[in-house]
């Protein structure tokens, strides 16, 4: 027997049992009504988009890459950036550096000046700063004024007008996650774009996932990342397994649960875009389900332009629909189908 003849069986051998595992992994699911539910709604979701299904045992056991996209491919994901920024916030109170109950005016003292004293930067992550905002619409996003920076962004909020007291009311919109996000800069004397490169997406291998901006203009903390939809999916496992990636902790357990923490009721839901009308809010994202306790069991980041990244906590599986298509203004109700079918092949006892 040749050396050559033995490595070819070797190689022929751990081939097969690779092949083995695969099938058995998969054969433990049925995603024919799956596959049938994403082909119903191909008209809605267009052409191009993946969708990508992660067990909470770091599996993925659903893949499915639609026309040009691929699970590699770049776009923009507008309001998922949300769910990111939020998590690099929470990485410094981790680190003692902020509290959620800070005032924002500790760090930023402009809005000291226009009466704003008592926003807190869990009001920013929660949409309930007060502050008058406009509804997020494609073409406002596309005339968004070109600011130099960040700072003078948020200097431009603190002139605004109040509409509610912070705390009172929701209104989904662009002002509170940059406001945080402008917080952390002053605090740590770095960029935010720069911040959330080193903190967040290097120790989580998101190396196609980036805020910084092409023309110079300020980078967009509620709106303004790219990603990948297996860049993205990387963040969905931490938060799923309580902050820790790859053995890495790269936010604390106390934290994710801070995270899904229901922060509003449905009183105090003023203005909500159609895509999550009816959920409650936490913080950077929304509240799809929640048990009695006032914690999420279902938490989701949709984008604007379509792209729907979720984690189911308590049946254990994180999901992301990336799409090229713009969805603009439509409802959940297609996305809440597909978990729907989803929900049946994941065998559990959530209540």
């Amino acid at each position: 027997m040749t050396y050559k003849f033995v490595i070819n069986c070797l190689k022929c051998c751990l081939i097969s049992s690779f092949l083995l595992f695969f099938q058995t992994l998969y054969g433990q699911y049925n995603f024919s009504e799956l596959d049938k539910k994403l082909d119903e709604n191909q008209k809605l979701l267009g052409k191009d988009f993946v969708v990508m299904l992660w067990k909470k045992d770091d599996t993925l056991i659903y893949k499915k890459e639609i026309g040009e996209y691929k699970s590699k491919t770049v776009a923009p994901i507008a309001s998922c950036s949300k769910w990111l920024t939020a998590a690099l916030v929470m990485q410094f109170v981790d680190e003692g550096k902020i509290s959620l109950d800070d005032p924002v005016v500790k760090y930023i003292p402009i809005f000291e000046k226009y009466m704003k004293n008592y926003i807190t930067i869990r009001h920013c992550l929660s949409h309930q700063t007060g502050i008058q905002s406009e509804s997020i619409r494609i073409l406002k996003l596309f005339e968004r004024k070109k600011f130099s920076s960040l700072e003078e962004e948020v200097n431009s909020f603190a002139v605004k007008e109040i509409q509610a007291n912070p705390g009172k009311e929701f209104r989904y919109s662009n002002i509170g996650l940059n406001i945080a996000a402008r917080v952390l800069e002053v605090v740590s004397k770095r960029k935010f774009d720069q911040l959330i490169r080193q903190k967040l997406f290097a120790p989580l291998g998101m190396k196609n996932t980036s805020f910084s901006t092409l023309d110079g203009s300020a980078p967009n903390p509620s709106g303004g990342a790219i990603s990948t939809a297996d860049d993205y999916m990387k963040f969905l496992v931490m938060l799923m397994n309580k902050g820790k990636y790859k053995g890495k902790q790269i936010l604390s357990e106390e934290s994710v649960d801070e995270m899904m923490k229901v922060q509003t009721i449905p009183e105090m839901i003023k203005y909500a875009p159609k895509a999550a009308e009816g959920f409650n809010y936490a913080l950077g994202s929304w509240v799809v389900e929640e048990k009695e306790d006032g914690t999420a069991k279902v938490l989701a980041s949709p984008g604007l332009f379509g792209t729907w990244p979720m984690i189911d906590f308590c049946r254990g599986y994180a999901y992301i629909l990336f799409v090229k298509n713009f969805l603009g203004e439509e409802r959940a109700d297609a996305h809440l189908e597909i978990k729907k079918v989803i929900d049946e092949q994941m065998k559990s006892e959530c209540k």
